[in-house]
């Protein structure tokens, strides 16, 4: 496989932040085993891991070998930078579970099989074994407290202070790299802008302990053309864990980036080529009602974080509360993710029931939360505010038959004006 051109393509795709002298000579040259270190402090990365993620899927892309350290053994430490103060450390068993979560995630991304399969490495393989004295004695001494208080990332935690635990940070990932250029051949390290200091650090390192040059590349940190801080919603961090965000949310995250940002973010986390995202621009620009760019990006980032089905049922729920879709015609993915995002409550038949053919619509109301009381129901009734399974509800219409009510699984879907969605699941 051709291993040229890797740098070009991540340049023009906004990727590359700063390298070293030597990253452009190594990677023309052949081969090169390159690592991103992953932080094990919760079971499922969030979209602001996706921009090293994406510089690994190049790498192998283009020939190269791609390495995903999980820090399992300075998980228990934690790294410093951008933090203003120490971090919760974790137990052995907690680092495991996010390891294996860690892992499952990457596996969407690169492939972990075959000649230039991808690494996933631990370095509580060897940081849990090492003795404190053989550490002082074999890579301390090569680093001036000096040296180490000029580091960003120690600086910034000057006057709040920092425990010598964290200080200590900047050496065991300058340990890592030296063990994984032992252990796997790697001689690239890569990571966020923030991580500079610490890559330098690891690069000093080997150096001095094997006389060998290694190099280093960074991404940028990614931000929004408005200056928030990009992987944020409303709701918190956007997790690739459907359970902590679901695929729905994943989907309309993407969907709502700025039309300034969709370009770039197309650029960042997708594997379409120059000539596509071009076109999704320009098209963008002329009709920026339409969204096309952050369409294909969301359907993009969605399909591949969380499969086709998951896609299809995320794009089902957003027609359903913004558009025309007939909720007949959701999949069981789709009333999954709409008992997440929706008031959900489950109510039994005979509690809505106003004959037996019929069901009392202020009844339904008051059970899926959408009106406080009788009354209240019975004035959105007849403002014609509400809608069941997506028909509108007429001012007098304060009963519906229960034949054809239920969609697949028992639902019905309440509608309160355009953007108020209510799940009731019926039971007999």
């Amino acid at each position: 496989m051709q291993t040229t051109g890797v740098l070009e393509e991540l340049q023009w795709r906004g990727l590359v932040y700063q390298y070293t002298d030597g990253v452009p000579g190594v990677l023309a040259a052949g081969p090169v085993s390159g690592y991103i270190g992953f932080d094990p402090t919760a079971s499922s990365l969030h979209v602001g891991s996706l921009l090293p993620i994406m510089v690994l899927v190049h790498l192998q892309r283009h020939g190269h070998k791609p390495v995903a350290l999980v820090g399992g053994g300075t998980g228990m430490i934690g790294d410093p930078s951008g933090r203003s103060s120490e971090r919760q450390l974790l137990t052995t068993e907690q680092v495991a579970e996010n390891t294996a979560g860690i892992r499952a995630q990457l596996e969407r991304f690169l492939d972990f099989s075959g000649p230039g399969a991808a690494r996933m490495v631990d370095n509580a393989s060897w940081l849990t074994s090492l003795s404190m004295v053989e550490f002082l004695r074999d890579t301390g001494k090569h680093f001036t407290v000096n040296y180490m208080l000029q580091k960003d990332s120690v600086k910034s935690r000057m006057d709040a202070g920092i425990s010598y635990t964290e200080f200590s940070y900047m050496l065991l990932q300058a340990y890592d790299f030296l063990e994984l250029r032992r252990r796997e051949g790697v001689t690239l390290q890569l990571g966020g802008s923030d991580q500079w200091g610490n890559i330098t650090a690891g690069i000093e390192l080997i150096r001095r302990a094997d006389g060998v040059e290694a190099n280093a590349l960074t991404v940028p940190l990614v931000t929004s053309s408005s200056g928030e801080k990009f992987g944020k919603s409303v709701a918190g961090a956007v997790w690739l864990d459907a359970e902590r965000t679901s695929p729905y949310a994943f989907y309309q995250f993407w969907l709502k980036t700025e039309d300034r940002d969709a370009g770039r973010y197309l650029r960042f986390f997708t594997l379409l080529d120059r000539s596509e995202i071009e076109a999704l621009e320009a098209a963008t620009e002329s009709a920026p009602e339409k969204r096309a760019a952050q369409q294909a990006l969301a359907r993009d980032v969605t399909r591949r974080v969380h499969g086709e089905a998951a896609l299809q049922a995320a794009e089902q729920v957003s027609n359903l509360y913004f558009g025309g879709l007939d909720p007949r015609e959701l999949t069981d993915e789709a009333f999954a993710i709409l008992r997440s995002e929706s008031r959900f409550k489950e109510v039994a038949l005979a509690d809505l029931a106003f004959d037996e053919n019929r069901v009392d619509v202020a009844k339904m109301l008051i059970a899926s939360e959408s009106a406080a009381s009788t009354g209240a129901a019975k004035k959105l009734i007849e403002q014609g505010s509400i809608s069941i399974n997506k028909q509108k509800v007429r001012g007098d219409e304060r009963y519906l038959p229960t034949e054809g009510l239920l969609l697949r699984g028992g639902h019905i879907v309440v509608g309160k004006g355009k953007k108020d969605f209510a799940l009731l699941r019926v039971r007999d």
